[in-house]
């Protein structure tokens, strides 16, 4: 492999890395502060994908499927956790995760009324659709830079608020002690509905800046959300730090296992992901309990 070769794949890694921390993020989120095991995340992120299909196909801009599509995820998961997610608070996982495969059921039975079983595609905007030709036979979509560079930025965004903002103060003390946050009169269930919607918004997000890569088809939500969980295992449960360590983890070898091992990339990101947890058990930013 030449260096050319080796800076593409590169670069594959780290754009489906990154995609795969905005899924993450929002999962660990969920799963970290609220306690709640979500299945369903993997739809919303192929919902997100079909909504921006519905969107740009009906108003012929990406911008307004961007927009729109993250707006109408973040209603939604309002919604869903005032209906049904608040149910669970304090529940065991066995039925987080019946409630939350529920949903899976629910959810695909919509998108198959609305969109039906076919392939769609979705357009990236005009000025974002050439390539840069890096060779006499090699070249690279600007569009892949562009998710890239974006994706950099949502997820610093997300560090920055979690890191110097009120609410991000909130809610790294409530993943520590939820009680004593109410003790102090902060509405907890409050920020615990925002939290749920921002994670499903944040799932939402990803599928529809991969929609233009990857195509928008049923069940696309499935291997995204196996790898999320790999991605929250990994870094540390709670940890948005860690998520983004081991989603950077799992893009490099799930990109480089298909180049240099292609008969074990199905397996690599799991022997992987086995041979961290044999060292750091309780993930790469994972606390031990006491």
């Amino acid at each position: 492999m030449d260096l050319v070769t080796f800076g593409v794949q590169l670069l594959n890694a780290v754009q489906y890395g990154l995609v795969l921390f905005l899924v993450a993020s929002g999962l660990t989120l969920v799963f970290g502060i609220l306690g709640v095991i979500n299945l369903a995340h993997g739809a919303f992120y192929m919902l997100g994908a079909y909504t921006a299909f519905w969107l740009a196909a009906a108003t012929g801009s990406f911008w307004i499927a961007l927009v729109g599509g993250v707006a109408i995820a973040f209603v939604v998961g309002m919604l869903m956790e005032d209906v049904f997610v608040r149910r669970l608070y304090g529940r065991d996982h066995l039925a987080q995760v019946l409630l939350s495969f529920a949903l899976i059921l629910i959810l695909d039975e919509v998108r198959l009324h609305l969109f039906g079983k076919d392939v769609h595609s979705v357009a990236p905007p005009d000025f974002l659709q050439g390539s840069i030709q890096l060779t006499d036979t090699l070249s690279y979509p600007v569009y892949r830079l562009a998710v890239c560079l974006f994706c950099l930025l949502v997820a610093l965004a997300i560090f920055a608020v979690l890191r110097w903002t009120k609410i991000g103060m909130v809610v790294r003390a409530g993943a520590e002690n939820r009680e004593m946050v109410r003790a102090l009169g902060i509405s907890f269930d409050r920020v615990s509905r925002y939290v749920f919607a921002v994670g499903i918004a944040l799932a939402a997000l990803a599928g529809i800046v991969v929609a233009p890569i990857s195509t928008v088809y049923p069940g696309m939500g499935d291997g995204m959300l196996i790898l999320s969980f790999v991605v929250v295992v990994l870094g540390g449960i709670g940890s948005v730090a860690g998520a983004a360590i081991g989603a950077l983890a799992v893009g490099l070898t799930d990109t480089f296992g298909k180049v240099f091992f292609p008969a074990f990339s199905s397996v690599s990101v799991y022997l992987v992901m086995a041979l961290i947890l044999l060292w750091r058990p309780n993930g790469i930013l994972g606390r031990r309990e006491v």
